[in-house]
């Protein structure tokens, strides 16, 4: 009986780091070998240059260095072992997104993308050239038909590998997170496999890059297009897959399979990894936040800490006139519960003196929310004096939904380096931080039940300027991610006075989400990437 050992490297690259990540193939090759006996080991899309490398593609060295790159897996590679590996590259004049087949000391063959996705996150068609041609490659009697990413996310590549003899389906990806994506690739492995019979194996990158996060979840599913073998999500490592040839062809054997996981937890673990990858990959020492007594800078300071650790995370509370006295408990509360560095820092003398200095400027107005903007605006200062003197980070912690309607001050909540909320929307804010008690104790209880505001004006609610945040968020959700117009939010049953008011402030706030930090993006069309829209228009959202 024949068989062979595939091994699944689901790993996490630096993007632009070429010797750095041609070192992780090697070392994981070597383990693989070590621990698995593989035969096979299969890494990401694009894995050389980490993904997405954006125009780092358009530098003149890119080449010249991602050739020494793969002369260097070709001299220190095992022998005994078959490596696929993802990288771009230039052929007669064209450039390719690429996966390389090295085998004792040569590259073997090469497979170009056909399937060039170019929606949502994706931009591939501003860089590469689609291939056209299957590759199915003979490898101890097995004939595996290679694949990238979107090749397997459209039916013609599959087929033709098919057709030209694959008897395993080998995918390399790099396929992004966002809620709900996990099911829907494993809804799709499995369709796509019993398409055309034959086994498919699914090798995805991990980590967060910018605002992009990887959950992994590297998989092979049999011919039928059942489930077999899982690694887990968001964790690197290498899950070792076993083929046994039979007489209906090459099967699987059943190995390790995730659990399933809430909706919840796998929320809350893209948004760590994010943090957790931006911070460390761009060499801050830790994070610095602002600690409000509010549901979003609670949730913001739990994950801080779950991603880099207490050691690394600094919160202030800088208290107002405004500020109750049960978020300065609450906030206390929090921090001793996390063990973060904290401090409190009153900024009454400091949002008198600006007051003082404008007060002839100011003379004959009333009082409105320039006054309200100044208290932000400080704490922005504060936190980003913190941040330059120690090497810190400044983590901001607004909402999607505040994001969208611009209930955020530009310069002042709005400052810092990144985001883990950016995307997440206050509903979800509230989920994930009942979700994170269930874990241990982390956000103190009143934070969750008590109203929310902004504290910027006497007895301020959110709910003074902004629908109930279930009925807000449900109309942002059709309106941003349903490209759905404000009249057909109204047939589905939505307030038109709410309505209209909610689409007018997104449409009016575009300006301030371009000056708004990255951060990560956890819904199909969260803002920047997903929703291009321009600053200066005149679109009108009803029709």
């Amino acid at each position: 009986m024949q068989d062979l050992t595939l091994v699944m490297a689901q790993l996490d690259p630096l993007v632009g780091d070429i010797p750095g990540n041609t070192e992780r193939a090697i070392e994981s090759v070597r383990e693989a070998r070590i621990e698995h006996g593989a035969d096979i080991v299969v890494l990401p899309e694009l894995f050389l240059t980490g993904y997405p490398p954006e125009d780092l593609l358009l530098r003149p060295s890119m080449e010249t260095r991602l050739r020494e790159a793969r002369s260097r897996m070709a001299e220190k590679m095992s022998r005994e072992v078959l490596v696929i590996v993802g990288y771009p590259g230039m052929r007669e004049g064209q450039r390719y997104n690429l996966a390389g087949l090295l085998y004792q000391g040569e590259w073997q063959a090469e497979y170009a993308k056909q399937a060039l996705p170019n929606y949502q996150v994706f931009d591939e068609q501003r860089y590469f050239t689609p291939g056209s041609e299957p590759l199915v490659f003979e490898y101890k009697g097995a004939k595996l038909g290679i694949l990238i990413c979107e090749d397997m996310w459209q039916e013609a590549p599959a087929r033709k590998a098919k057709q030209a003899g694959a008897e395993i389906l080998v995918t390399l990806n790099a396929s992004p997170f966002h809620q709900d994506k996990p099911a829907e690739r494993l809804t799709l492995f499995a369709e796509r496999a019993a398409e055309v019979g034959l086994p498919l194996v699914y090798v995805n990158q991990i980590g967060g890059q910018d605002e992009l996060v990887f959950d992994g979840g590297s998989a092979c599913v049999d011919a039928q297009g059942k489930l077999q073998v899982q690694a887990p999500h968001w964790q690197v490592g290498l899950m070792p897959v076993q083929l046994v040839k039979e007489k209906s062809g090459w099967v699987p054997r059943g190995g390790e399979i995730e659990p399933e996981v809430e909706a919840e937890e796998s929320l809350y673990c893209a948004l760590v990894t994010g943090v957790r990858d931006y911070v460390n990959k761009s060499g801050f020492k830790g994070v610095v936040l602002g600690l409000s007594g509010g549901i979003d800078s609670a949730l913001s300071l739990a994950i801080a800490v779950d991603a880099l650790g207490p050691e690394r995370v600094h919160a202030v509370m800088m208290p107002y006139h405004y500020t109750a006295e049960i978020s300065q408990q609450d906030a206390a509360e929090q921090a001793r519960l996390l063990g973060v560095n904290y401090e409190v820092m009153p900024i009454a003398p400091m949002v008198e003196a600006f007051s003082e200095t404008l007060a002839e400027s100011f003379a004959g107005t009333e009082r409105d929310t320039t006054e309200e903007n100044l208290q932000s605006r400080v704490r922005g200062v504060l936190l980003m004096a913190i941040s330059n003197k120690k090497g810190l980070m400044v983590l901001t912690t607004g909402n999607k939904s505040e994001m969208a309607v611009g209930y955020a001050t530009l310069y002042g909540d709005m400052v810092g380096g990144y985001n883990a909320l950016k995307d997440v929307y206050k509903t979800w804010v509230y989920r994930l931080a009942r979700w994170r008690n269930t874990q241990e104790p982390a956000i103190p209880e009143r934070v969750i039940t008590r109203p929310p505001s902004a504290e910027l004006a006497p007895d301020q609610q959110d709910s003074d300027s902004l629908p109930n945040y279930d009925t807000l968020d449900a109309i942002l959700t059709r309106y941003i991610e349903g490209d759905l117009s404000a009249e057909a939010i109204i047939e589905a049953g939505f307030p038109r006075e709410d309505v209209y008011r909610v689409v007018q402030l997104v449409d009016r706030c575009e300006y301030k989400r371009r000056q708004a930090p990255v951060g990560v993006r956890v819904t199909p069309r969260g803002f920047g990437r997903d929703r291009r829209y321009p600053i200066v228009n005149g679109w009108q959202p009803g029709e």
